[in-house]
This record gives structure tokens, C-alpha cells and sequence, in this order.
């Protein structure tokens, strides 16, 4: 037949213990995991919205530099009125390339500025190392920004070019009496796309479907490509941001990307998936290593505890059940090496003087022991006990572990002091603190218990016989408090004149009728009855005997409602 030992209870108490924890961390990490991944993809396009708003600005900002040039007056002086010498003409021509370069200079990126004079077949620029071509007087106004190759140096350049025509309804350049275009070069992108990956674990670039993207400086190529040819003809069906997940060379891959509203190209960024949530998933694998390792501590430690603690435990338990079975000669004959030694050394040496002991002493002591447990038992409210109780049960089922500590504690406390018997005179402080546990206890009961304990420091110190407050305050709950369905306010305070010490217990209640209030005054000096009750009875007599005749409690009437019960002990300082 399986039995369970200590040391397999041990073991599969831990696992139990193990196992919810693992359950909830288990549920946690993944929700963690998924909140987590919101939350960077929630970044990552964040940041990437932000990168293409700076790009947008930026272009912008030079899409407003035609129309300044157009309305400029000295360009206007020149295009309208041409100087009748040449040497003038030089100078004016002069003062606009240097204001040209002057606007061109104060964007950020590296831009040229061109003004072009398709009747002449000249053309004015910023850059000096501007060739002239007839393509530039020729053909349709780029009034959008375009893309464009130039063949410069033996090697290809790509630009963006915008241009504004004069007058604005001309669509070719020979219609024009002037093209005003502002063009810069993809080397600003690339800049810009190296800036915002600076060593990360990503790769932006800018595409627009039938053209050459434009990548970082540490961009893969290969990669770049191959998610080009997934993304054809799927963005434009797709919102202007948005985030996808795509394999590239068999590996997940979170894909961004960010409509530009000036170029109309698409910013895309793309980042190995894995690496985003690795960190998480090293931190679930380090906790199940964790708790691997616990559990192999744990087993360990049961086989200790079973060794070094159950065995003796077993020797023990065996040798007592011989004695309770009238066999006094019962002895341990068993070494554990450790601190149960004196234990058993000490048994046995009980075991021999048990016998001489048996009839006068051990049984003096039982009995002792009963007297001392029907006091402590006396002492204790059942009910009160059996609804805290309930309250932690209830409390546990529900998860709330905060609401079972503090019962605990509170309940701990309470009948820590409570059973206390060896000194029947106390301090006030600590009345003060048993009450303070047991209203904490009433209120996590019923929540809807406040209390305010004000009493001045000078009467903390002052002795009074033991649980004295804290039936009026059980009275204050079951007769004031509870009878509301809104709860109430117990307020403690207290006082010194120059005779008496007072303390004033007040509770917002409906309180009491005025010749109620005086029968149960003067129900207190009769001897004890179910209308007086014994904890109010017990109170006003316990007080009168230790501190005289004048001592005692008394009944008032609050003016708003409620009833305030004073107790007071004259004073031994005066």
C-alpha cells in the first residue's frame, strides 16, 4: 500500500508550490512577450514615421525654393528688363548666382538651384560646375518631384528634380519664358538612412515600384531585393504605414514602412524578427533553468530534512507511542548527530524518571495545563474567530493575498495579546494597539469600519488592567456601526483633568433614546444582565476595583447622532 511520507509530502509540496508559479510566470511571459512586441513594433514604426517626416520636411522646404526665386526681384529685374550692356548683365547675373547659392545653402541637404532661360539656351545654377544641355531647355516641366540619371564624371547620378515654369501655365520648357528647378541628389537619403540605423540591427531603405531604391551605405543589396520583389504591387493595395512580417532567407522579419507625401516613395525598414523578442525569451529560459535548479535544491533539501529531521522525528514519535501505551521502559538507541542527540539524550532520561513522576507531578501538570487552556479558551470569541477565518479562506480563493496577510497579522496580533495571562496590567499604548488590530480586522470584514485613535502621548505610558477598550469598541461596532448600511466612524481620543484620566470611544451610529441611555447607566451598578451584557458590565466593575468607586464608565448622548462612551480612572499622580 503507497504511503505518504514526510519526505514524499515534502517533495510534493514543493512541486505544488512550483507549479503555479510556473503556470503564472508561464502566462505572464508570454502576455509580457506579446505586450512587449506591440510596443517595439509600435516603436520601430513610430521611429520610422518620425524619419520620414524629417525627410518630407526637408523637401518641402525645398520645394518652396522655385517659388521664392520666381518672386525674387532681382531675378524678375533680370528675366524682365535685361541692362543694355553686357558688362551690366555680367553683374547681375553674378548677384543671382550668388544669391542662388546663398538659398541654396541654407537647407541641410546638398542641393542645386538653376534658373533657366530656355530662349537664350542658357541657364543660371548654384553650381558652377553645371554643364549646360539641350535637354535642359527642352522637354516637359517636371512641376512633381522626379527621379532622374545623369551621367556625370563616368559614373551615374541619381536626383530628384522639381521645377515651376514662368509663366506657371507653360507644361514645356520651350513655352517658358523662364524654368525655375531645384534638384538634389539621393546622397542626402543615404545620409540620412545611415544616421537612423547608426549600427543597429535593421536595414531602411526608399522604393517606389519601377525604380531604383535608394539604399543605406551598409545596406544588403541581396536582401533589399528579394524584399523588393515580395513587396511589388502589395504596398500600394496596403494603408500608407503599416508593419507586416515577411521570410527573408528563412528567418522572420518585421517590415515597416512610411508613405512619403511629397515623393510618393515608400520608406521601408526591416528587422530580424527574433531579435526583437530574444531578450524576453532569454529571460523565460534562464527562469525555467531557475526553477529546475530550485526544484533539485528542493528534493535535496527534503532528503536533508528527512535524514537530519524525519528519521529522529520517527524515533521519537515511536518511543513516545510505547510510553502512551504504558510501556515506561520504552529508550532511543539511535544517533543522529546532530542537535536531536540532546533531544533524545534528554528523553530518555525523562523516560526514566517518568515513573516517579507519573501519579503526582506529570499529572499535577495536566491539569495545571487544562486550567491555563480553559482560561485562554474563555478568553476568545468564537464567532469572531470563525468569521475572520472565513474571511482569510474567502480572501484566498480569490487571490486577494494582500487582504490575508493583514487579516492574519491583525489576527495574530489580536490573540497574541489577547492569551496573554502572565501580567493582568498593561500599558494604554498597548490596549491601544489591540484595538487598533481588532477594528483593522472588523474593517477588512466589513469594509465599511473607519476609526481615528487620537490620544496624547503623556497617557501612553499609564497602566490600566488588560482588555479593558476593546469591548466598548466591539459594543461601538455591533451597536453602531453595523446597523448602518454605510459603515461608520469609531473615534478614540483622550483626556486628562485634574483628577481623572478619560478616554472617549464615539461612534456615528443612531445612538440611543435618552431613557434607554439612563437604564443602562444604571443597569451597571446592578449585578450582570443580558441587557447590560457581560464585556460592559465586566469593564465598569473591573475599573471601580482597581481604581475605586468613582471609576467607571459612562453613556452620553452625542448631539449629531452616535453614542460616546467615556472611560475613566482617576489619576495616581495626583
Amino acid at each position: 500500500m503507497f504511503k505518504l511520507t514526510t519526505f514524499r509530502k515534502i517533495v510534493l509540496l514543493l512541486f505544488l508550490l512550483l507549479l503555479p508559479i510556473l503556470v503564472l510566470y508561464s502566462v505572464s511571459t508570454n502576455t509580457s512577450t506579446e505586450v512587449v512586441r506591440k510596443q517595439i513594433e509600435t516603436t520601430n514604426l513610430n521611429q520610422l514615421t518620425f524619419l520620414m517626416n524629417q525627410l518630407d520636411t526637408n523637401i518641402e522646404q525645398l520645394s518652396m525654393f522655385p517659388v521664392l526665386l520666381s518672386y525674387d526681384p532681382y531675378i524678375r529685374e533680370f528675366l524682365d528688363r535685361r541692362p543694355p550692356l553686357e558688362f551690366d548683365a555680367r553683374n547681375a547675373e553674378y548677384r543671382i548666382i550668388e544669391k542662388l547659392s546663398l538659398q541654396s545653402v541654407s537647407n541641410g541637404w546638398k542641393n542645386d538651384l538653376t534658373v533657366i532661360i530656355p530662349r537664350e539656351k542658357r541657364a543660371i545654377s548654384s553650381n558652377i560646375f553645371l554643364l549646360e544641355s539641350d535637354q535642359d531647355m527642352t522637354g516637359p516641366i517636371y512641376t512633381r518631384w522626379t527621379y532622374s540619371l545623369e551621367e556625370a564624371g563616368g559614373k551615374t547620378e541619381r536626383y530628384f528634380v522639381h521645377e515651376i515654369g514662368e509663366p506657371a501655365k507653360a507644361e514645356r520648357k520651350e513655352a517658358a519664358q523662364a524654368v525655375f528647378r531645384v534638384r538634389f541628389t539621393t546622397a542626402n537619403m543615404t545620409a540620412m538612412l545611415d544616421a537612423y540605423k547608426n549600427g543597429k540591427n535593421n536595414d531602411p531603405f526608399l522604393y517606389v515600384p519601377g525604380e531604383q531604391p535608394v539604399l543605406n551605405g551598409t545596406s544588403s543589396a541581396e536582401k533589399a531585393e528579394q524584399l523588393i520583389g515580395l513587396l511589388e504591387g502589395e504596398l500600394d493595395k496596403e494603408p500608407e504605414t503599416g508593419q507586416r512580417l515577411v521570410e527573408l532567407g528563412g528567418e522572420q522579419h518585421l517590415v515597416s514602412y512610411v508613405k512619403s507625401r511629397q515623393l510618393g516613395w515608400y520608406l521601408v525598414d526591416y528587422t530580424p524578427y527574433q531579435s526583437v523578442i530574444t531578450p524576453i525569451t532569454e529571460q523565460r529560459n534562464f527562469f525555467y533553468v531557475i526553477i529546475g535548479l530550485l526544484l533539485v535544491l528542493a528534493v535535496g533539501a527534503s532528503f536533508l530534512l528527512y535524514r537530519n529531521v524525519q528519521r529522529p522525528l520517527g524515533k521519537l514519535i515511536g518511543s513516545v507511542q510505547r510510553i502512551k501505551r504504558g510501556d515506561y521502559s520504552a529508550r532511543i538507541d539511535y544517533l543522529a548527530k546532530n542537535e536531536f542527540d540532546y533531544l533524545i539524550f534528554q528523553f530518555n532520561e525523562m523516560s526514566d524518571q517518568i515513573q516517579l513522576l507519573i501519579e503526582d507531578v506529570y499529572a499535577e501538570k495536566l491539569r495545571s495545563r487544562e486550567a491555563t487552556l480553559k482560561q485562554l479558551q474563555s478568553q476568545i470569541n468564537p464567532h469572531f474567530l470563525y468569521n475572520s477565518l472565513f474571511f482569510i479562506i474567502n480572501s484566498a480563493e480569490m487571490n486577494d493575498r494582500q487582504a490575508v496577510v493583514e487579516m492574519s497579522q491583525n489576527l495574530a496580533e489580536y490573540y497574541r495579546y489577547a492569551t496573554r495571562v502572565e501580567n493582568q496590567s498593561v500599558a494604554l499604548e498597548d490596549e491601544l494597539e489591540l484595538v487598533r488590530n481588532y477594528l483593522m480586522i472588523q474593517n477588512l470584514r466589513m469594509g465599511r469600519v473607519q476609526f481615528e485613535i487620537d490620544v496624547p502621548e503623556k497617557m501612553l505610558d499609564l497602566e490600566l488592567p488588560r482588555l479593558i477598550l476593546q469591548p466598548i469598541v466591539e459594543n461601538a461596532i455591533v451597536h453602531g456601526v453595523e446597523k448602518s448600511p454605510e459603515g461608520g466612524m469609531i473615534t478614540i481620543t483622550g483626556k486628562q483633568d485634574d483628577r481623572y484620566n478619560m478616554i472617549f470611544v464615539q461612534d456615528d451610529g443612531p445612538g440611543m433614546e435618552p431613557q434607554r441611555l439612563r437604564d443602562l447607566q444604571a443597569e451597571l451598578a446592578q449585578p450582570m444582565s443580558e441587557e447590560v451584557g457581560c464585556g460592559t458590565w465586566n469593564v465598569h466593575r473591573r475599573l471601580q476595583y482597581r481604581f475605586g468607586g468613582q471609576s467607571g464608565l459612562v453613556f452620553e448622548q452625542l448631539p449629531m447622532g452616535g453614542l460616546c462612551v467615556t472611560i475613566k480612572w482617576t489619576r495616581s499622580d495626583v
